[in-house]
């Protein structure tokens, strides 16, 4: 009997890697008996071939254990001879993998000479075209068959060569024949990658790899846990699983991204292999890879027999029930503490790193999206506030306080609930995550009407065993508020934004979702930077939209134009806009499906050209360059979306 995906297994927090199969590239092992392989993209024309060697000498220095390259065409195929070759004399061993799109050909060519081929079943033996096709059932077999006649010929040569296959699902290319069937959807991105798996299996080849990729983060966790359910269900076995978020951009958003999607499938045992797919150079990929990698204690978990997986939808987490206290809990958005307590003194200019600018001529404060909803600071502030802020102090320092508006006291759990004076409106209790189910459900119910919980994740409290600590305070009626005070670990100064992903996302995506406060380092981030991370995570956790979400994949052979300056003049001119989403994409490949979950889209159409789409229908065609970010203005404004900045 299948299990139920609706109930929520026991044990799931304390899971072992799931145990996979092991695949071998070359002389690379892959799977759960070995570590978490790293990967990145070449983003070089692939018939400039001492360019594309050059660039995937550097990857592999950079500590790439594999690095793909694409082959859009039969003659990109062929070069990939001449460049494993010339990186063989060099005395580059990494294994190379060729990334096919479109061309069985280019696939079953490369396979014979390189030590992996990626394939996208999608558009490998499908089309998109954003049709509704109407099948009959003996029409749907045709279909199958016909699939299996386009990828069993690749299969045979695989396993005569010995090379690796990794079957690469994207939720952005799903063939309309999927999407007929099960939608754009988890279940359609299974089933695709389920159809070329049993052909596979069918012919007995097994050195396989598979990925289920998205631009949404949510969307790939509950892909993978579907996948991961149906592989033990129907195979038996799992095949070892590439991790990526696709298209996930640039900059801290990109880290953001890449950590939620990468760093909770890890956490939660799964993941062999992973590429973060940012617009940046690709050796620059290989830091941020073994950031989340050590960010993630289950990476180095050893294989358990077998995983128990989430319920489908759980990555998008219903909200644990809370009180909702001022404009925290409750059906609340998410709020964000800053923490400016390590700053003396506070000044009117230190409030606009957390989005609120005081304007000196006009007296008034401009207040962004992404402004911080209380600060926390040592001692009472000397100027007038704006009005929407909320200020937490110290217990001690809010008892000495004559106007107590606008202020709120912060207590230690040891002094809350003592004979003491504390605010009529809400306290702010700082608890151990051990201790907080204990400590609410000793609360009277007056007292639970006016606590907000904070609770401390750090080095000695990882998110499972916070969250193994709380899951009882789910059965208290009248549970408080909970938010999570998190400072970056000094060890992960390089990458603080994936210290803090790591630290809080999974949290919020099993439900707990009142706040973030997260505490600038000493060194290392600024006010501002911190800010602007609480605000990522919580937008890409879908749970607080504060700007505009840039959809924009990594550079590679195939990409028509320079994407990392176009992500920048496009971020600049719309970052000030509050929820809209926009794809940056290099070429066709993913462009037009990605789309679907963009607002607007921009695809390199040709050298130098641009098309823009609205939704998944272009709107405009091959325009320069030069003049398209006006051009995409004037589709926004036209869209009634556009905003002046302030």
């Amino acid at each position: 009997m299948k299990k139920d995906m609706s109930v929520l297994y026991p044990n799931t927090l304390d899971a072992t890697r799931l145990a996979t199969r092991q695949v071998k590239a070359g002389d690379l092992l892959i799977g759960s008996d070995f570590p978490i392989r790293l990967q990145t993209m070449t983003s070089t024309d692939t018939m400039d071939t001492a360019a594309t060697v050059d660039q995937v000498i550097r990857c592999a220095d950079a500590g790439a254990d594999l690095v793909r390259v694409t082959a859009p065409g039969l003659r990109d195929a062929e070069n990939l001879l001449s460049i494993h070759r010339l990186l063989r004399r060099n005395d580059c061993n990494v294994p190379l993998v060729a990334d096919i799109h479109f061309t069985p050909n280019a696939a079953e060519l490369a396979a014979r000479f390189v030590e992996k081929v990626r394939v996208n079943p999608g558009n490998y033996a499908g089309r998109k075209k954003f049709e509704t096709i109407v099948y009959d059932q003996d029409s749907y077999l045709y279909e199958l068959d016909r699939v299996r006649q386009r990828f069993a010929p690749l299969v045979k040569i695989c396993k005569e060569y010995g090379t690796a296959l990794r079957v690469g699902v994207n939720h952005g290319s799903l063939s309309d024949r999927i999407t007929s069937r099960y939608g754009d959807s988890p279940p359609g991105m299974v089933e695709s990658a389920m159809e070329f798996l049993r052909i596979a299996e069918d012919l007995r080849f097994y050195n396989i790899v598979v990925s289920m990729k998205s631009s949404n983060p949510l969307v790939m966790v509950e892909a993978y846990h579907r996948l991961v359910h149906t592989m033990q269900e129907e195979l038996g076995h799992c095949y070892p699983l590439h991790l990526g978020v696709t298209e996930a951009g640039d900059g801290d958003d990109g880290r953001i991204k890449s950590a939620i999607g990468i760093g909770t499938l890890l956490e939660d045992g799964i993941g062999d292999t992973i590429r973060v797919s940012l617009t940046e150079p690709p050796e620059a990929e290989l830091p941020v890879c073994r950031s989340i990698v050590k960010n993630y204690a289950c990476a180095s978990k050893v294989a358990g027999q077998r995983l128990e997986v989430k319920p489908a939808g759980y990555a998008g987490g219903t909200k644990v029930r809370t009180n909702k206290i001022l404009n925290i809990g409750g059906n609340s958005l998410p709020v964000v503490v800053a923490d400016l307590s390590q700053t003396d003194p506070v000044t009117q200019k230190t409030l606009g790193e957390v989005g609120y600018d005081y304007d000196a001529e006009t007296d008034k404060w401009n207040i962004s999206n992404a402004s911080a909803d209380y600060v926390f600071t040592q001692a009472p502030l000397s100027f007038p506030l704006p009005g929407a802020l909320g200020i937490v102090i110290p217990a001690e320092a809010w008892l000495r306080l004559g106007d107590r508006a606008q202020y709120y006291p912060l207590f230690d759990h040891k002094q809350y609930g003592t004979d003491g004076p504390v605010s009529d409106i809400v306290n702010f209790v700082m608890v151990p995550a051990s201790l907080a189910a204990g400590f609410t459900d000793g609360l009277t119910d007056r007292q639970r009407r006016r606590t907000v919980l904070v609770i401390r994740i750090d080095k000695t409290t990882a998110p499972a065993d916070c969250l193994q600590g709380i899951r009882p305070m789910q059965k208290i009626d009248g549970l408080p508020p909970v938010i999570f005070q998190h400072r970056p670990d000094l060890e992960n100064l390089d990458e603080p934004s994936i210290a803090c992903t790591a630290a809080t996302a999974r949290l919020i995506l099993n439900g707990w979702k009142d706040g973030l406060w997260l505490v600038a380092p000493e060194t290392g981030a600024s006010l501002a930077s911190v800010n602007q991370i609480a605000f990522g995570i919580l937008q890409a956790t879908r749970t607080r939209i504060s700007g505009s979400e840039y959809i924009s994949c990594p550079s590679c052979g195939r990409t028509l134009f320079d994407l990392q300056s176009t992500t920048e003049k496009v971020r600049a001119a719309t970052s000030h806009l509050k929820g809209i989403k926009i794809a940056i994409m290099g070429c066709i490949v993913n462009g037009p499906g990605e789309m679907a979950d963009a607002d607007f889209g921009y695809v390199g159409s040709g050298p130098g050209k641009i098309s823009l789409y609205k939704g998944n229908q272009v709107v405009r065609r091959n325009v320069s360059d030069q003049a398209v970010v006006e051009t995409l203005i004037g589709l926004i404004k036209e869209s009634g979306s556009w905003a002046e900045p302030p």
